[in-house]
């Protein structure tokens, strides 16, 4: 791990501060629109516009990138985020902000892109899995503590619109002046999504579904706390014990996931969220049980993200889980974008307890498909998968398919192993 550090800490540095700059703006917006008078369904709006960008950035910037190199690409980008970061509370208007969102998803996108180009180049086989588990640290890291800024000023001024603004300026200097010569970029063509689904029926589906529940998390937590209440330290609060869960028990899944049938595994975790989401609906209102259920539902969604891809590699082979990849971050962005407009919809018609409806209902949708595809087909011999690669869900294809490698190099070595060891 210092090596990981001494090599990479530059761009570790950067991409924290950057995910403090996008931790600020996702929960800042929620409790602002409501300060303003923004409807349920307008805020789902706004939210919704930041996996459009995001998506529509997954699939443009490569091209960028291409035409005119990574550190233009990366700094234009970085101009742009901090600009609109400074315009919310200049425009508070639905459609400026949704517009603002959308610009902000897609730049958020192609940093995404450069930054991890860079730190897959910039480490070696031996150390790559290891620089992609502290990355994916680092941004959920960066995100917990961006709520602790939340508690500095009042919601309803410019200071915490500001600060957010600062540290993504701040952000690009350690990474632009000290990171490596800028590599070569090669985006893989994604895989046709009529073979994704004969590859991995479940697979596709856990994607599209985790898509919303993750935006529905990032998104339209922060507007249910500010519609259930909470002041402003209670909603940080709650907004940093979803991505601590995250981060928490993405570990101790993936070690489960190398041991036992994924698909029995998909079903446990998702019920267990299934299950703590139902705690807000069938009990009166307690801040202190909402935040264990905050962290089992965001301890549980995260992993499962990384366990879908690895669930949906166990049935490809080396050279298309890269291709595949490309397929399902496409499928998630899809989810994503739907994720708060229905749960907007959904706390229109029912109030605040609609947020945790919809998780429920997605997650107890994915426990009752799980188990149908387990009377499909036979699942793979513990033996004969591979490793589970932890992923963030805001990753962009470049880090999914950092992980890919990760997982192929580790299943070779296996196989290398266990062929030498029946020789001998």
């Amino acid at each position: 791990m210092i090596q990981v550090l001494r090599t990479t800490w530059p761009l570790l540095l950067g991409m924290m501060l950057l995910m403090v700059g996008n931790g600020v703006q996702g929960t800042l917006l929620g409790i602002r629109g409501a300060e303003a008078g923004f409807s349920t369904f307008a805020m789902s709006v706004v939210m919704s516009a930041y996996f459009l960008g995001f998506l529509g950035g997954s699939r443009l910037a490569p091209e960028l990138i291409r035409r005119v190199g990574h550190v233009r690409v990366f700094a234009a980008l970085g101009s742009l985020i901090s600009a609109v970061l400074v315009m919310y509370p200049a425009l508070t208007e639905p459609w400026a902000w949704t517009l603002g969102r959308v610009i902000i998803g897609f730049c958020f996108s192609g940093v995404y892109v450069t930054a991890e180009s860079w730190l897959n180049n910039a480490v070696t086989n031996e150390i790559r899995g290891k620089a992609l588990s502290l990355y994916m640290i680092v941004q959920m890291a960066g995100i917990v503590c961006a709520q602790g800024l939340l508690i500095l000023d009042d919601p309803t001024g410019f200071v915490l619109f500001i600060i957010p603004s600062v540290l993504v300026s701040i952000a690009f200097a350690p990474i632009l002046l000290s990171v490596n010569p800028t590599p070569a970029f090669d985006n893989t063509k994604p895989m046709k999504l009529s073979k994704l689904w004969e590859t991995s029926p479940l697979g596709c589906v856990g994607m599209i579904a985790l898509g919303g529940v993750f935006s529905a998390l990032f998104g339209m937590a922060a507007v249910y706390g500010t519609l259930q209440g909470m002041n402003v330290p209670q909603i940080a609060l709650f907004m940093a014990v979803i991505y601590t869960g995250g981060l928490v028990l993405q570990y101790p899944i993936g070690w489960l996931s190398d041991r036992m049938d994924r698909r029995m595994l998909i079903t446990v975790v998702a019920l267990v969220a299934a299950l703590a989401c139902l705690v807000p609906l069938v009990g009166s209102y307690n801040y202190s049980v909402l935040l264990v259920v905050a962290f089992l539902v965001g301890g549980c969604s995260n992993p499962l993200y990384s366990l879908f891809i690895a669930y949906t590699n166990d049935f490809l082979e080396y050279e298309d889980m890269a291709a595949a990849s490309g397929g399902l971050i496409f499928i998630n962005g899809l989810g994503a974008i739907a994720g708060p407009l229905v749960v907007g919809w959904i706390m229109g018609l029912v109030g605040p307890s609609g947020f945790f409806l919809f998780l429920s209902l997605i997650c107890f949708g994915l426990v009752v498909y799980a188990v149908y595809r387990m009377t499909q087909r036979a699942a793979p011999s513990v033996d004969e998968t591979g490793s589970y690669a932890p992923v963030s869900a805001s990753a962009s294809v470049v880090a999914v398919e950092v992980a890919q490698e990760y997982y192929i190099d580790t299943a070779q070595e296996e196989e290398e192993a266990a062929a030498a060891e029946a020789a001998g």
